[in-house]
């Protein structure tokens, strides 16, 4: 929960105070119609996942009861939206500093942890799971990277300063939704993502919104775009260049990772090129990837982005960075796959061939196989065979044993030791 690098005023806060017993108002009951949400009683919607049920997630409400604990951000997104039971991450909110949140969650025995306590964040552990606990703050002054913000106990300040109204939830320990800007539900229930207020304030107090604001769109699926929200995302999108590239790296391999990022990239017009000069928008490849029945790759799509200098733009880990060097090294050297994935490994042979799948070649029958017996071939002539037939150590014999491996490959690797040691080009192709 909370934004990176953000700094908290302390001098001059007054302790807060604790919010009343509803903390803002919920929006008419709603008719449920997936698993985990539903209208309760006396007009008010509810959430009511399996993580909001557990014991653990029981023993931290109750321990940080004195403060009003709320559930905020994702975690109430998803159960409106899909009732998500699954493992999610829980952020919650509360009307204290982190000290007090750290004393009542070691009063109530539960494990807390400084994780983030310049922010405002505490890490408390129940049962082995963490909760990501913020305190409620308000926005000071922010400069596109980070916020200088003070704390508050105003629940409606707290959603004020989030990005997307969808995202600025709360929830209480019953699962009572709580929409203290009015328009969160509305826009849940329409599957509408929107900035809360103004979409060109919201993202000058953080430039990486321009990226989230299409990675939420990727992520839930959800094609139709805010006019105001892309056009001042696009507006905005020389300011990418005041966030770090391990931020937009990690932003873009999350959108790369949703279910069907297509439409995504194709709206975000030149915010693209701004993050990933020369990129262009890939079509197809999903199809591709479902009808091979192989899983969304982030580094596979990026590959078919074709964008100059991925790496440092993203600021890829070496090991991203390599197996996205493998995938352009088998793209550029078209080969039957069985040859591809003896040069590059089995996973670039399936991405080379997937990409171009996109592009109208469907990868030849049987071609799983071909991969695997390609991965698994291994070259029956060493540099210690030709030493002991004669040969001198030195660049020609490394230059010999290169021939001797690709005159290998074009036997679809039938050739034998001894047939390619004689020099014996006569076996089968």
């Amino acid at each position: 929960m909370g934004r990176a690098q953000t700094a908290i005023l302390r001098d001059s806060l007054e302790r807060p105070t604790y919010l009343g017993r509803d903390g803002g108002n919920a929006e008419e009951p709603r008719r449920p119609s997936r698993r985990g949400r539903e209208p309760g009683r006396g007009g008010v919607t509810r959430i009511a996942p399996g993580w909001l049920r557990a014991p653990s997630t029981a023993r931290v409400m109750r321990a940080l009861a004195p403060i009003q604990p709320r559930f905020v951000g994702g975690c109430v997104r998803d159960a409106l939206l899909d009732g998500a039971d699954g493992t999610v991450d829980i952020d919650i909110a509360v009307a204290a500093r982190p000290e007090e949140t750290m004393r009542l969650a070691e009063a109530g025995g539960l494990g807390a942890h400084p994780t983030g306590l310049a922010h405002g964040v505490v890490t408390i552990t129940s049962a082995g799971r963490g909760f990501e606990v913020a305190s409620m703050r308000r926005d000071v002054a922010t400069d596109g990277r980070r916020a200088v913000v003070s704390y508050t106990d105003d629940i409606a300040a707290d959603a004020a300063r989030r990005d997307f109204t969808m995202n600025a939830l709360y929830a209480d320990a019953e699962g009572r939704v709580i929409d203290p800007l009015g328009g969160g539900l509305a826009d849940v229930r329409a599957r509408r993502i929107r900035f809360v207020g103004a979409p060109a304030e919201r993202i000058m107090e953080d430039y990486l919104r321009i990226l989230r604001f299409f990675r939420f769109h990727a992520t839930l699926g959800i094609d139709a775009f805010d006019p105001a929200g892309r056009a001042a995302a696009i507006d905005a999108a020389a300011g990418l260049a005041q966030v770090s590239k391990e931020r937009i790296g990690a932003e873009m391999l999350k959108l790369l990772g949703a279910p069907d990022p297509e439409p995504a990239l194709k709206a975000m017009g030149p915010v693209l090129g701004v993050v990933l000069p020369g990129a262009a928008p890939f079509h197809g490849l999903v199809a591709a990837e479902r009808n091979a029945g192989e899983a969304p790759d982030p580094l596979r799509r990026l590959a078919a982005l074709n964008a100059r200098a991925a790496e440092s733009q993203l600021r890829l880990s070496r090991a991203d960075a390599a197996r996205l060097r493998g995938i352009r090294a088998a793209l550029a050297t078209p080969a039957p796959p069985a040859a591809r994935a003896y040069r590059r490994g089995a996973d670039a042979a399936r991405d080379a061939l997937l990409i171009e799948a996109a592009d109208g070649a469907p990868p030849p029958a049987g071609w799983r196989v071909e991969i695997a017996r390609g991965a698994a071939a291994t070259l029956p002539v060493a540099a210690a065979d030709l030493i002991a037939a004669g040969a001198v150590p030195g660049p020609a014999l490394g230059a010999r044993l290169e021939e001797i491996e690709s005159l290998w490959i074009e036997s679809d690797f039938r050739a034998t030791r001894a047939e390619l040691l004689a020099g014996d080009q006569d076996w089968p192709r």
